[in-house]
């Protein structure tokens, strides 16, 4: 399976991540690490959601949607 997740720093409550795994919880564990150096600033982060593709092409469009002007604005009024 491969997924698109969405973080949000737990100090900076504004700042949310979005990128794509094979591994959600491995990642998240990454990125609240440090080893992830554009999220080691805001950290820690959580889990706000995730979305899971059996298509690696699909999970990897939806994430350049989701990182896309009217694919945050969607993200913001849904999630």
């Amino acid at each position: 399976m491969y997924y698109v997740y969405r973080l949000q720093s737990i100090k900076y409550s504004e700042q949310k991540y979005t990128g794509f795994t094979s591994d959600v919880f491995r990642r998240l564990e990454a990125h609240n690490n440090g080893q992830v150096t554009h999220t080691s600033k805001y950290q820690p982060w959580k889990l706000r959601n995730f979305f899971a593709f059996t298509d690696e092409n699909k999970a990897r469009e939806f994430e350049l949607y989701l990182k896309s002007g009217s694919g945050r604005a969607f993200a913001q009024k849904h999630f």
